[in-house]
């Protein structure tokens, strides 16, 4: 199947544009072991990037996730995110020494503000440049921002924001007008939440109709290349078992053709005018 296609970050760093996604992997104690189990058959199949925050499960994700990559630290790039309340110039290094704790590590790769909140933006960079400095984190980003939120950002000292994580999929396609075309020209990626609108597009039958065209394709890989097809794109769907990441990985290496691409325009048109950001 060969190795999963990397996307660059501004300071240089490849990761892969299908990562792993775990925002409700820890609500169901039933299925703790299966959601272990995907997390590292994405491991063996190069999907390293995993995405979490302190907000999913209280915790209960970011301990999951720890003893999912117990052992294969190295393998991993991990994201964690903290609270807005939680983002201040002391209480942001906190709230990362507990995500660190709990993921049994010491470093995260990527950290990123969940979305804005009453915290001036400056203080959160100054605390997220601190927790770079001593080697806590290796780079951080935002989630949720809009594109007049990304240039507050760099006019207040954040100039070396990493991402942008934000709700893209078929669906969700406001931010093509004008916050994707903006951070594409600075080199920000893009990290795509609920790429499969949390399972809604993989029982979609336009897309559906797309996967016949591509030997034992499915609905669900259309979406995933859709989302990734212009490059500076992640996209992190969750996968709750090792069969789901199994099904999923293929997307990572799809091509979608100028009529697969015309028939998504058509049931799911793109903006043609700016549209507030969507989020869930």
């Amino acid at each position: 199947m060969g190795s999963v296609p990397t996307t660059r970050l501004p300071d240089g760093s490849a990761v892969p544009v299908l990562g792993q996604g775990t925002w409700t992997i820890a609500d169901r104690p039933a299925r703790r072991a299966s959601a272990i189990a995907a997390l590292r058959a994405g491991l063996d199949a190069g999907l390293t990037l995993i995405d979490t925050a302190e907000m999913y499960g209280d915790g209960a994700a970011e301990a999951l996730i720890g003893e999912a990559v117990a052992g294969r630290r190295g393998e991993a790039y991990l994201v964690s995110k903290v609270y807005p309340h939680n983002a201040g110039r002391h209480s942001a290094i906190e709230a990362c020494e507990r995500s660190l704790r709990r993921l049994n590590t010491d470093r995260l790769d990527l950290y990123l503000l969940h979305w804005r909140g009453s915290i001036p933006l400056a203080e959160t960079v100054e605390a997220f440049e601190r927790l770079r400095e001593t080697g806590k984190i290796r780079a951080w980003g935002v989630s949720n921002f809009d594109r007049d939120d990304m240039e507050e950002l760099l006019d207040e000292g954040g100039e070396a924001v990493a991402v942008n994580q934000v709700l893209y999929n078929c669906l969700r396609r406001g931010i093509e007008f004008d916050l994707m075309p903006w951070q594409a020209q600075r080199g920000i990626p893009v990290m795509a939440y609920s790429p499969v609108e949390q399972g809604r597009l993989t029982r979609d039958p336009v897309l559906a109709g797309i996967a016949t065209r591509h030997p034992g394709a499915t609905a669900a890989q259309v979406a995933l290349a859709f989302t990734l097809r212009r490059g500076g794109v992640i996209a992190i769907p969750q996968m709750a078992s090792p069969e789901h990441v199994e099904e999923n990985r293929p997307a990572a290496g799809l091509a979608l053709t100028d009529q697969d691409l015309a028939e998504i325009d058509r049931a799911f048109p793109p903006p043609t005018r700016k549209r507030s950001l969507e989020m869930i």
